[in-house]
């Protein structure tokens, strides 16, 4: 490792601490939870607390209900609208044959009236033999030309090919109008012929206000309504309602990521497994009980023509008439405001602040996998903790036997790495290293010297890469492979004949070898400009093809081969 770092197999094991943080951590907590039940038990009854659960529960079915029905009225009046569009003969016509001006003046014209009953007054269409995408607005006039083309590497036009793709009619998401810049709720619908899919119809919501339209009737606290799609994925949430990213920006999150209470976790996850398509009603929803955490009480409501779901969640200890239990409940509030400050004050110093610090230092890992974590010189649960972690990302990451970088870090690492090369079109070298009749030098010397030998020689190609960028792993058996990001050709032959002359220099006597009286390496180079959609192993392949020529070309050489991106 870099810093000098060496964790034996077996080290990082070891107990270092005698549960300092648990105990203190339940010491206090069992002294505030002791007071601050003490004083409510004195003030909140059996009879309190179940007209708290009785209101709690009929009011959050009401309004998951609510919310379930307002989205699907909306997309049932959309959908109605799209599916008339995408059965009209005049689109259909113009579509199967698109540069028809008097077809596209008849399906434009048919269109222009639909508009004008949509949502947001606007209409895009996609058509598929051309792949060209049209604006259809409600006053347009004059000639009509498609503004854009779709493109399958284009992240903004994979709507269109899921679409396409899809078993489906239509298809429901959330996502940024590039045209208008704004943030919508999309519908996309085919339009087919004859089993044939000619295109697609598209309208959006505009999605500030349909989240403002089924969140507005719920009261300022005590609940919390999250709309997820059918892969559990958050789509809308009512605690963000004042945040403008999540109104008109970014957003993405799961449900793993906001509730983490158990039995949230295994009631969503079982609803969302039984999902087998786009819901046709909305059931009246159940109460479920959860285990922990702020909330009490979940209800799961499917939305109607979508395979989205409206999850909400009631706070433990806030009834939702207030005026019925004012007095007791500002004094309970005031308690557990008291509680939850004191608690969480202790929480954060004692678990919270150093769990930050030794989550930033694995997401620091990603860029430095060298680099120590946080919290390895520390004598207590967190020091276990950090140092089990960078034991086992150690031994996840590194050859057991050469002590450098193993396939497995490679291959992730290379999955990280196409992606960011592609957004710049950057360059990728990658050389493929096999040691010389290594398994004569087996049978010759046996397989300890193998082992002693595998060890020099990956010290030794190691010394030749100085770029942090850059890394060597084992591929397997004899085979080495270097990973030379943002290097051109020459770059990478200089990096090559590096590697021979470290090697060179080590002069390991091979008395079988056909090439040299030392141990030598074959090489193969290949070099690319890596575009959207390239996979890592196509690079491999083709350094493999020219560490093959090297071979045959009489071993204890270098041969480079250009990326022509066709492997």
């Amino acid at each position: 490792m870099k810093d000098g770092r060496d964790y034996k197999p077996g080290n990082f094991l070891r107990p270092t601490g005698n549960s300092k943080i648990f105990k203190r951590f339940r010491l206090i907590n069992i002294l505030l939870f002791v007071l601050a039940f003490s004083i409510m038990e004195l003030l909140m009854t059996p009879t309190f607390v179940n007209v708290i659960n009785r209101f709690t529960i009929e009011n959050m079915t009401r309004f998951s209900l609510s919310s379930a029905e307002v989205l699907s009225a909306h997309i049932a009046k959309e959908l109605s609208l799209l599916s008339k569009t995408a059965r009209s003969e005049a689109v259909i016509e113009w579509m199967r044959d698109e540069h028809n001006e008097e077809k596209k003046a008849r399906a434009f014209k048919e269109m222009s009236n639909v508009v004008g009953e949509l949502y947001s007054f606007n209409l895009y269409v996609g058509i598929e033999s051309s792949l060209n995408e049209y604006s259809v607005g409600s006053q347009m006039t004059g000639e009509i030309r498609p503004f854009t083309s779709f493109d399958e590497r284009n992240p903004d036009d994979v709507w269109f090919y899921d679409c396409l793709n899809s078993t489906a009619d239509y298809a429901v998401s959330v996502d940024r109008d590039h045209v208008l810049e704004r943030k919508r709720f999309w519908l996309d619908y085919k339009v087919t012929f004859d089993g044939k899919t000619l295109g697609v119809v598209c309208t959006g919501l505009e999605f500030s206000h349909v989240a403002g339209e089924l969140f507005s009737h719920y009261p300022s606290s005590g609940l919390r309504g999250l709309v997820i799609d059918g892969g559990g994925a958050v789509q809308m949430d009512s605690a963000l309602m004042e945040n403008k990213e999540f109104l008109y920006g970014s957003y993405e999150a799961s449900v793993e990521s906001e509730i983490a209470d158990r039995v949230f976790l295994e009631s969503v996850n079982a609803h969302l497994a039984g999902i087998e398509g786009y819901f046709d009603y909305i059931p009246t929803p159940e109460a479920i009980k959860l285990s922990s955490g702020e909330y009490r009480y979940l209800t799961i409501t499917p939305i109607k023509y979508t395979d989205w779901s409206v999850l909400l969640l009631a706070e433990a200890a806030t009834p939702f008439n207030m005026s019925y239990f004012v007095p007791v409940t500002v004094v309970a509030l005031l308690l557990l405001v008291a509680f939850a400050v004191a608690s969480s004050a202790v929480n954060y110093r004692l678990i919270f602040r150093p769990l930050h610090k030794l989550n930033r230092s694995l997401e620091l890992m990603a860029d430095d996998p060298d680099r120590l974590i946080y919290g390895t010189d520390r004598d207590d649960e967190l020091g276990l903790l950090s140092n089990t972690i960078q034991g086992l990302f150690t031994q996840a990451n590194v050859d057991a036997l050469t002590g450098i970088y193993n396939r497995r870090f490679m291959e992730r690492n290379l999955e990280r790495l196409m992606p960011f090369l592609s957004r710049s079109s950057g360059l990728l070298s990658m050389l493929m290293l096999d040691i010389d009749f290594f398994k004569r030098y087996n049978d010759t010397y046996g397989h300890e010297k193998g082992d002693l030998c595998l060890k020099a020689v990956a010290v030794a190609i190691s010394g030749a890469v100085t770029r942090e960028t850059d890394f060597i792993a084992r591929y397997g058996g004899e085979e080495f492979i270097a990973v030379l990001p943002n290097t051109d050709e020459s770059g990478a032959m200089a990096v090559a004949e590096k590697l021979r002359e470290n090697l060179r220099s080590l002069a390991i006597p091979h008395g079988t070898s056909d090439c040299s009286d030392h141990v030598t390496l074959s090489i193969g180079v290949t070099t690319g400009r890596v575009q959207y959609g390239q996979r890592w192993e196509a690079y491999a392949s083709r350094a493999d093809e020219a560490l093959y020529q090297s071979k045959d070309g009489g071993r204890d050489r270098i041969t480079f081969l250009a990326f022509n991106g066709t492997q």
